[in-house]
């Protein structure tokens, strides 16, 4: 007879696969908890991506919605360095109004002077951080505001004692339509509540009054403080660029000429900083998960050293043993990363919903997830692999 080269059996990928899980459900305490590390990290990772582009995405929703083609011109500071204020022309909003592409102007007018309270009893500086000023009937819609409660100025109410306030200034007052509020030393009618304004955070804590009234009861004197100017997204750098000039031709230096929405764009940019930092949180949970994956595969080594002579002894090969070890380590940390990505979808889709904003899970976050977990797996596997492939057969079984 003739010799016959004996060659080891092949493992296919299912075989490989019921090899490597055998192992993982002898100890499932141990794997739940090595698990659990990358789960942590995996979850982290995923729920900070998600929250941070939901935030962004009910940003962009604000800013389709606002409008960021707004733009506020204010007085700046005095060129000689004085105390006093430089004032805005009283025609400023006919000069701005002039420009082509203008298609909407309104003034606002800070009363330094005045002061609100909720009756006559208050002690006037008492007034709750409230700012009273003068506006336009055009302000409501430059600023893109709403009412809660009650209504707008009309042109019968402007000239009258009314008032509207922001809704904090309505909390911090306990005052609604219909009720009676001290400004100076006159009694003003609460006629409506604004929603909160998000191009003009300011307006959320003011008692605003008609202009005509406040000219007649409060002394002011019609010199605007702010004027919010509404044209095409398009113009808007090409105005920007006109306005101090229009504005003050005399002294352009000394009008400030800003866009609020940039200030929406500042706060997601910085807020991405936020999550960078997270992100590196995340990164250590999950550096911490190998760790723990690659301890419990060194401790599985060594707990079965007859097994794994066992299997050499019948003709497993080193290379069969490295993919056995190797496999375990994978199904080990890819259990985790797939735990780990459905608590972080999770944990975004419940903030976000409490938030009120739309849930955004980008799939790269969730692939980049468990991607990172198999090169984990990897690693944290291999050096328990090598060393289970290394172990002499004699040697191992004899160690029981």
């Amino acid at each position: 007879m003739s010799d016959v080269a004996l060659r080891p059996a092949r493992l296919s990928p299912a075989d490989v696969l019921r090899v490597g899980a055998v192992g993982l459900s002898t100890r499932p305490m141990r794997v739940f908890l090595s698990a659990l590390g990358i789960a942590i990290g995996i979850a982290t990772m995923v729920a900070v991506v998600g929250i941070s582009n939901s935030s962004k995405a009910d940003l962009m929703v604000k800013l389709d919605h606002l409008g960021t083609d707004m733009l506020t011109v204010e007085a700046g500071a005095a060129l000689d360095g004085g105390d006093e204020t430089p004032k805005l022309p009283k025609g400023a909003v006919a000069m701005v109004s002039r420009i082509g592409p203008v298609h909407q102007v309104s003034a606002l007018a800070l009363l330094k002077d005045a002061t609100v309270r909720r009756t006559q009893l208050v002690p006037a500086e008492r007034n709750g951080g409230i700012n009273v000023m003068a506006a336009d009937p055009a302000l409501l819609g430059a600023v893109s505001g709403g009412m809660a409660h009650g209504r707008w100025f009309t042109r019968a109410t402007l000239a009258y004692p009314t008032v509207v306030l922001g809704h904090l200034a309505a909390e911090r007052l306990a005052a609604k339509p219909g009720e009676l509020v001290w400004i100076g030393e006159d009694r003003f009618t609460v006629i409506g509540v604004l929603e909160p304004v998000e191009l003009a955070a300011d307006l959320d804590t003011a008692a605003l009054v008609g202009w005509q009234a406040a000219q007649k009861r409060l002394g002011f004197d019609g010199h605007p403080t702010r004027l919010y100017e509404r044209s095409s997204d398009a113009a808007v750098a090409s105005i920007r660029g006109v306005l101090s000039r229009t504005v003050n031709p005399q002294a352009p230096e000394t009008v400030q000429v800003s866009r609020p929405s940039d200030a929406l764009t500042a706060k997601a940019a910085a807020s991405g900083s936020l999550t960078s930092l997270m992100l590196g949180l995340g990164a250590v949970a999950l550096l911490v998960g190998g760790v723990g994956v690659a301890n419990t595969m060194i401790i599985s080594v060594l707990e079965r050293r007859q097994e794994i002579g066992l299997r050499r002894s019948i003709g497993a090969t080193r290379g069969q043993i490295r993919i056995q070890f190797l496999t375990e380590a994978l199904l080990l940390s890819g259990l985790g990363g797939v735990i780990g990505a459905l608590l972080g979808a999770l944990g975004t889709f419940g903030f976000a919903t409490a938030k009120g904003w739309q849930v955004v899970v980008p799939p790269w976050a969730v692939g980049g997830g468990l991607g990172s977990t198999v090169v984990i797996g990897m690693i944290a596997g291999l050096y328990p692999a090598v060393r289970a492939s290394r172990l002499c057969p004699t040697e191992a079984l004899g160690s029981g």
